[in-house]
């Protein structure tokens, strides 16, 4: 067992209750017990290393032997690592034990197969004695078994690392963790949660058994991993994660614990920069002090959204002035954090959802000059510049502009963000326009100004979206809040009235019914005029804004040729893949591809071609399969309201055998009227030019059989009922083509 032996008798109880325990998951060679060197040597943090190898009095003990000084040491207040391999769940489990659900902490070592082997073979001096030609064997037997964690094991937070350099960024942010820190919870930086066996490993020692997640297209869609790094990515209803690597950071050590990452992927989130004080030199001190004001005043307006104040340096002083501050004024640790990161890549880097971005603008709002400016026109591409001059020429010092993002956006894309929010602060720096001459009473008025001006930008983003786009106008202060589409006033006004009124509507509608790219032709809105916008509200058609987990099907259908290996078929107007989570035996998707039609409320009468396309390929997929199985019978619909991004018809049977199957929402999702059949969506486009959609709230409806109507109170009982119920379908499924039977030879159903 080793001590760091920074340990010191003040405030031994806070420590005690931040104590924490991390369990370091790795093959030998992964690099584990340098991994805690490392940290200990310059954390303030007291940490133990609990290690098999050297536990009894520096040689091999058993697993008991660790178990018993973990707990001696988190008694004492110290916070443990467990360094030994637990590379499966059974190796893991005691060690879970030890402490809160809250303070267990993973880092999982996930380093190529080829990298760990070469080490192990090498190294000399072991404290386990495992070196040599063995090494190699070992290593291989451990990850073919490999087990990767998962937060239902009881961890709080899981940190997996695949290079060398996300090794490092794990190192800085434990090395920066003192005693009374805390670190946001979830899962951060897995690219493929279902591989067990790395394609680098089957080279290395050549054996020929095929990688465990490999696909085919008739298979469940699965992530795919490739073995080319530009082009490796996830599928269906998981982000695309590129050049994790060239993340230069990790979440900072936040005065707040989020209790949950995934618990905050639906909270409106503004991750902004600290203003003024990198280029423009402004006070630290008073920076922080207006920082911490101004968001104590917002995020009790603000309700339920999130701020986050985001630095590339793990050493950032305002992120340290801030924590403390905030900490002082005990700012909900739910609204408020401190993040160290790229704010160009807070999700495809650290698995943050945020919404929108503020960007420390310069006064011209022109890409360049460095920092965060550069960084987030770059990330964006040409569009925002594009968007940005659409609705200002020029920035003032305390002002913000708000700009939606263009759907076209790689920031947009891949981060999710759906808009940027330009702010200009004061300047101190005598090189650059606006210098106020070290006038820091002009200048505090100027920061604060930019908080409130940054903060509405916020606020009006959410009441736009709340009351969809309801307000045709609206006032809010310093802010300038532009259409996307139908900005219409002369550019040298648009600065000079800083409360003038423009009409508000979503950032989509910019793109709508555009066709995918590299598609042919283009789609005209058939709605027109206040009636039909009204009835657009009703009918739940305005655009909504999508989270970045939910543009997969989007991307498929745009760039099918990147995902060969989950897509069964291809066509100008549809593609057709295998969901990712099925909800029965047989569970496809047919994807629309054209631009703008996310989902059933964007159809219109035009689109009634390509609906009976996606029909007809829905027929033809379930024929084929109702032909290799009699006993499957299938529907073809859609959901009122879907959550993935992309209108999608599915093609399920319905005997809904699948372990995905879990929930009440799940099961009311194809089992009551949020579910429209295929044929009375074309029929109602027909002869509406809009189909009928129903309220997510009937989804909490009482779980009720599909055959019989009987109910069950949970999934399981429901799940055996249905397995024996042999009721006929009620009559209104069994009109009209809703459902589809096996047919024998003489053309009659089964």
């Amino acid at each position: 067992m080793d001590v760091d032996g920074k340990s010191s008798s003040k405030g031994e109880e806070e420590k005690k209750k931040n104590a924490m325990v991390v369990i370091l998951v790795g093959a030998p060679g992964s690099g584990k017990s340098t991994f805690c060197e490392h940290v200990m040597r310059v954390s303030t943090r007291t940490w133990v290393r609990i290690c098999q190898d050297t536990i009894g009095n520096g040689k091999a003990g058993t697993k008991t032997q660790c178990l018993t000084s973990a707990a001696t040491a988190l008694k004492d207040g110290k916070s443990v690592f467990i360094d030994r391999c637990n590379l499966d769940r059974e190796q893991r489990a005691d060690f879970m034990k030890l402490g809160n659900p809250q303070d267990m902490h993973a880092v999982v070592l996930d380093l190529p197969a080829k990298l760990c082997i070469s080490r192990s073979v090498k190294r000399e001096g072991h404290e386990g004695n495992l070196q040599g030609g063995r090494a190699a064997a070992v290593v291989n037997r451990m990850l073919q078994k490999k087990e990767l964690p998962k937060l239902s094991e009881g961890f709080s937070r899981i940190t997996f690392c695949q290079s060398e350099s996300d090794v490092q960024a794990a190192i800085d942010t434990y090395s920066a963790l003192g005693p009374q820190n805390t670190l946001p919870s979830g899962s951060f930086g897995q690219k493929n949660p279902d591989a067990k066996v790395q394609l680098g490993i089957m080279k290395f020692l050549k054996k020929v058994d095929s990688p465990v997640n490999a696909v085919s297209k008739g298979d469940s869609l699965k992530d795919s991993v490739s073995t080319d790094k530009e082009n490796d990515s996830s599928s269906i209803g998981r982000e695309e994660v590129k050049g994790v690597e060239e993340v230069k950071g990790g979440e900072d050590l936040a005065f707040s614990s989020l209790e949950s990452t995934s618990s905050f992927d639906n909270v409106p989130t503004l991750a902004f920069p600290s203003i003024s004080t990198a280029d423009f030199q402004f006070d630290l001190e008073k920076a922080s002090d207006i920082i911490v004001e101004k968001v104590l005043e917002f995020v009790t307006k603000l309700g339920n959204a999130r701020f986050v104040l985001v630095d590339l340096s793990s050493g950032s002083k305002i992120l340290s002035l801030v924590r403390a501050k905030a900490g002082e004024k005990n700012i909900d640790s739910g609204k408020f954090l401190t993040f160290v990161g790229d704010i160009t890549r807070l999700y495809s880097g650290g698995r943050l959802r945020c919404n929108v971005v503020a960007n420390a603008a310069n006064w011209r709002l022109k890409p360049g000059g460095g920092g965060v400016n550069a960084a987030i026109f770059s990330a964006a591409g040409p569009s925002l510049e594009t968007a940005t001059m659409e609705r200002a020429g020029s920035l003032a010092p305390g002002k913000a502009v708000v700009v939606p993002l263009p759907s076209t956006s790689p920031l947009f894309c891949r981060e999710g963000v759906t808009h940027v929010i330009h702010v200009l602060g004061p300047n101190m720096n005598p090189k650059r326009p606006n210098f106020l001459n070290k006038d820091y009473k002009k200048g505090c008025e100027v920061l604060r100004e930019a908080y409130s001006a940054l903060f509405e930008g916020f606020a009006s983003i959410l009441k736009s979206q709340k009351t969809f786009y309801e307000e045709p106008t609206g006032k809010l202060g310093s802010v300038q809040l532009v259409s996307p589409v139908d900005f219409k006033i002369p550019r040298k006004n648009q600065f000079s009235n800083a409360d003038q009124k423009v009409k508000r509507e979503d950032v989509y509608e910019s793109e709508r019914n555009k066709k995918c790219k590299g598609l042919h032709g283009s789609q005209t809105d058939a709605t027109n005029g206040n009636d039909d916008a009204q009835n657009e509200k009703s009918n739940g058609s305005m655009s909504k804004a999508w989270g970045a987990w939910a543009q997969s099907l989007y991307r498929i259908a745009t760039n099918p040729e990147k995902h060969k290996n989950d897509v069964m078929e291809i066509s100008d107007d549809i593609v057709v893949v295998n969901d990712l989570y099925p909800k029965a035996k047989r569970h496809l998707l047919v994807l629309a591809r054209y631009e703008g039609l996310d989902r059933l409320a964007d159809v219109r009468k035009e689109n009634l071609q390509l609906l009976r396309t996606m029909h007809d390929v829905g027929l033809k997929w379930a024929e084929k399969y109702s032909s290799e199985d009699k006993m499957l019978i299938f529907r073809l619909g859609y959901h009122s309201a879907p959550s993935m991004r992309q209108l999608h018809l599915h093609v399920i049977s319905q005997e809904f055998d699948s372990k995905h199957l879990k929930n009440k929402k799940h099961w009311n999702s194809f089992n009551s009227a949020f579910f429209r059949d295929s044929v009375d969506v074309m029929e109602e486009i027909d002869k509406f030019g809009r189909a009928t959609l129903k309220d997510e709230d009937i989804l909490s409806m009482e779980l009720r059989c599909h055959r019989c109507r009987s109910a069950h109170p949970n999934i399981p009982r429901l799940k055996s009922h249905i397995g024996n119920c042999r009721a006929p379908f009620p009559a209104s499924l069994l009109q009209n083509g809703r459902l589809l039977f096996a047919t024998d030879k003489d053309g009659t159903n089964q």
